[in-house]
């Protein structure tokens, strides 16, 4: 039998790391002198590195998280107010298996969707199912389902390990789209943990559901068992905006 037949068998009982370098390692392997039972072990090995890679990869993937910078790049001395100890608590992941929420609350520009974007990655490189969705992303998702298909969203936005839903406040929903969010709330309550993110008071979710009938309900819900950190400050974007307009003018 040939290599390539060879790898091909391989692949069709579902091994994948082996078939791709099936050359290099039968020739180290001989070289190795490895008995069966080191030859076993070696393949073992290679597989379950390669299937915890393309775990990681598909996981990545099915998140939805996006380029962001690492909280390395995060300046601490920028917001006027930031509980630092209550975001590297929450770094460390200890929220999840307490399924604790966590509610970053502060104006445009302050790195609330940064701090998200990091907890996600780290979750999912921890093995964990992630999805990251921004508020209107999510409601819309779920708006333009049939009632199977809504069904269906539900239980998945319930049951991945960790939801993030990011930006609410930006724009402002009818009271179905607050109906359907507290169903995503009210399905994860004591079972999985969330990361909102909001550039609004709670006191102001009625203008960003108007006419909403839930909104104490859901925010009962939602803040119960809850990390709410606030984020003070001004925009660190404008701030880079205006770095780099002093530094092109520096130029000329």
């Amino acid at each position: 039998m040939t290599n390539d037949s060879l790898a091909t068998q391989l692949r069709q009982i579902g091994l994948r790391a082996l078939p791709a370098q099936l050359d290099d390692f039968i020739a180290h392997a001989a070289k190795a002198r490895w008995s069966a039972h080191q030859f076993l072990e070696e393949l073992l090995k290679a597989e379950a590195a390669e299937r915890s890679r393309r775990s990681l990869e598909r996981r990545l993937r099915i998140s939805g998280i996006k380029s962001f910078k690492p909280m390395a790049d995060f300046d601490w001395t920028w917001p006027a107010k930031i509980e630092r100890d209550v975001i590297e608590r929450a770094l460390t992941l200890d929220f999840l298996s307490e399924a604790r929420n966590l509610v970053l609350v502060g104006r445009n520009g302050l790195g609330k969707t940064m701090i998200a974007h990091n907890l996600c990655h780290a979750a999912v490189l921890a093995g964990h199912s992630v999805l990251f969705r921004s508020a209107a992303a999510l409601l819309e998702d779920l708006h333009r389902q049939t009632p199977e298909g809504r069904r269906r969203k539900l239980r998945t936005y319930a049951n991945v390990g960790l939801l993030c839903i990011d930006e609410v406040g930006y724009l402002s929903f009818d009271d179905k789209a607050a109906d359907l969010l507290y169903e995503v709330v009210n399905r994860r309550y004591e079972r999985k943990p969330l990361i909102l993110t909001t550039n609004r008071p709670f006191k102001e979710w009625n203008e960003v559901f108007p006419n909403a009938t839930c909104i104490v309900t859901l925010l009962d819900r939602l803040l119960h068992h809850a990390d709410v950190t606030v984020v003070e400050g001004n925009s660190y974007r404008i701030r880079e905006s205006e770095l780099e307009t002093a530094a092109r003018r520096r130029k000329k």
